[in-house]
Parts: C-alpha cells; structure tokens; sequence
C-alpha cells in the first residue's frame, strides 16, 4: 500500500519522488559524516547523491580525505526507493522534514555532520529556533540538580524559548517536564524510529510532547531499535539544534560530556549549573567550568550568556477575559490533553456551547486541537 501523501510537508509529485531519496538515505545505515559530504560533494542535490559511482567516490575520498564505508554501492543499490518511502509512513502521525525544507533549523545546518531528514512527530510551526536552548545531563541525576534546573527555567515561563532535550532519564526527562509546566515549546530527540518509546516511562511525556508542546524528532526510520551506538549520534542533533547548551550533572565520562565536546566543536555558547562538589556527577561540570563554561544559578544568566531578548505571552490578560464555561473546559484540559467526549464528562455542560467556546479559544491562541483529535492547552 503506497504511503499517504499528506505525510509529507509538499505534496507534489517532484517533492514526493524527492523524499523518496531522502528516507532511502535513512535506511543507508553508514556514518553521518560521510552521508552529509556525500550530499554535499553533490551541490545538496539528493537524487544525485544516491546514484553516485565508484569513480565519484574516489574523488569523494581524496577531497575530503575521509575513508569510504565498505561495501557503499551495494548498499545502496539494494535499497528501494519505495518500499523505503512507504515503510517510513507506515506510522500516519509521522512525518518528515528534509534538508531542503524551509524550516530545517539553521543551526543544524551548520555542523559538520548534520542529518539529511529527520523525521518527527507534533508540530515544528511557529518555532523559533534562533532561541532553541539544549539541555543534557546525567541520567543518574540528584533530586538537587532536578530542583535546580526546574527553578532556572521556570524563569522562562511563557515566553519562546524552546527547550531541546533527549528523553532520556534524569537531567532529559526534567529539561521536557519543567518546559511543559512553564507553557514552553519543547523538542525531543530520540534514538530510535518513533514507533518505539523509550525509555518506555516516557511514554506520557512522549505524547504530551507530540499533541500540542512541541515535536519529537528522529534520524531513524520506524522499526529502528534503541541501539547504543545511536545516542551519541542523537546527541549531535540535540546540540546542534541549539545555539547553545546547558549541562545539569556530568561525570567526566558520560554523554553529557560528549554533548558539551560538541558544543564547543560546534563553536556555540555552554553553560552548566553549578552542584555539591560530594557528588561524583558534578566533576563533569566543574571540569568545564574550570575550562571556561559558564555558570549558570538563574534563567537571566542564560539569556545574558545568549545575548537574548525573550518574548513574554500574553496568555494572562486573555485568560482573564474568559467567560465562566471557557474557563471550566481550561481547568479539564490544564494537565492532561482531552477529547471532546472527555471534556464534556468533566464539564456536563450543553455540547453546542462547548462546541462553540472550544472554537472561540482556539482562535484566542489559548488551546490547540491536535491531529488526533485531543485539545490541549498552549
């Protein structure tokens, strides 16, 4: 069964047959580094990319001086431009976003080994990323390193800062839930195709990221398994998606490490927040504060640091201007995104009124329906 054209972001025959490139190329399993200077060696034409020679990658090798993966042309040349696009779609709720798109994050563009599509579940309209902020850490984390992240970005609250993590343990899960609570936009990246939650806790914060707060993206097409090696693949996306990241806890091996390397191979801003010294997490931290990162203890530290001037909502003065069955299908849908039924079992109000309001607040800006039917709040 062909995969669905409204899966893809431009629906004409030329960007479909396009696309049908770019997932063939997330099914190439090799580095991505050689991916993206195979993309670029072909002036960032796609099609041309997959239908390089042996001859072409001779001088690939010599211009770059990068080894060449074993085997390439007959991975490639076993991969089916097809049966590749159609199994990257099988998921309805998936989408993808290429190089080309207008709306590939510019920052990313920017590393050296940037991916050629992502795919990705949510929304990426209306997204700043001129004002993306990473945020890793340990898994492991402290109670304290929690408490004192959700403290600093709680100085963002209601503004367009958007919050670019990994869901992962720790440092990750409370970067997306502190994001969520203070009604910021949040990405997380993930290492493995976006049919598979993982760590499986997650599952919630998944969802609540996908309906309404934000998008999680990955390199990976479906199917594709949590695999060690993906991570500190995945960890380049995170920071390179960003201007600049900030470090809960580290130890001084560890994947926060690797992601704070990046950011200063990438030439951008890094932060970390300052923790016990008793605590073998921070010795990561204070590694790189000794070698020049700097400190972070509130939000403004960031946005000086950033040279940011933040947009604040106005959401206040419009919630204020609700009348009383808007403001109750706001308290049902406060925490958790609800559908209609769902919302009118905790409301038991007049279903044409409710119908009505819930058009009104989302032309307000205050709640967003998303794709699977669930409002939430914005």
């Amino acid at each position: 069964m062909q995969a669905k054209v409204n899966q893809l972001k431009l629906n004409t025959a030329d960007e479909i047959e396009k696309n049908k490139y770019y997932c063939a190329f997330s099914y190439l399993f090799v580095r991505p580094l050689f991916k993206a200077k195979l993309f670029e060696y072909f002036d960032y034409d796609i099609k041309r990319a997959f239908e390089v020679n042996s001859n072409d990658l001779k001088n690939i090798a010599e211009y770059y001086d990068i080894s060449i993966p074993s085997n390439l042309l007959k991975k490639i040349d076993e991969l089916d431009l097809d049966k590749c696009y159609n199994e990257a779609f099988l998921d309805d709720e998936v989408k993808i976003l290429t190089y080309e798109d207008v709306n590939y994050p510019k920052y990313l563009k920017e590393i050296p080994d940037f991916p050629l599509s992502l795919y990705y579940k949510g929304s990426l309209d209306e997204l700043d990323f001129n004002y993306a902020l990473a945020v890793v850490g340990s898994r492991n984390a402290s109670m304290q390193a929690k408490i004192a992240l959700d403290k600093i970005l709680s100085g963002f609250e209601g503004t367009n800062v958007i919050i670019v993590s990994g869901l992962a343990y720790g440092i990750d899960t409370q970067a997306h839930l502190s994001a969520l609570k203070n009604n910021l936009k949040t990405i997380a990246v993930v290492g493995c195709g976006l049919d598979i939650i993982y760590p499986s806790s997650n599952k919630k914060l998944f969802y609540d990221i996908v309906n309404g707060n934000g998008a999680v993206l990955s390199e990976y097409p479906l199917k594709t398994r949590p695999m060690a090696q993906n991570f500190p693949q995945r960890n380049r996306i995170v920071t390179g998606l960003a201007k600049g990241t900030l470090v809960g806890e580290a130890r001084l091996k560890s994947g926060a490490m690797i992601s704070a390397n990046l950011t200063l191979e990438y030439n951008r801003e890094l932060m970390c927040i300052p923790g016990n010294i008793t605590n073998p997490n921070t010795q990561g931290i204070y590694h790189l504060i000794k070698t020049g990162a700097a400190i972070v203890v509130e939000a403004q530290d960031i946005l000086d640091q950033m040279s940011w001037e933040i947009k604040k909502s106005d959401k206040k003065d419009i919630i204020s201007g609700l009348d009383s069955l808007q403001r109750k299908i706001l308290e049902s849908i406060s925490l958790d995104p609800k559908t209609f039924d769902e919302i009118m079992d905790d409301i038991n109000d007049d279903v044409s009124l409710t119908m009505a309001a819930l058009t009104q607040m989302e032309l307000t800006g205050i709640i967003k329906q998303s794709a699977n039917k669930y409002y939430k709040c914005i």
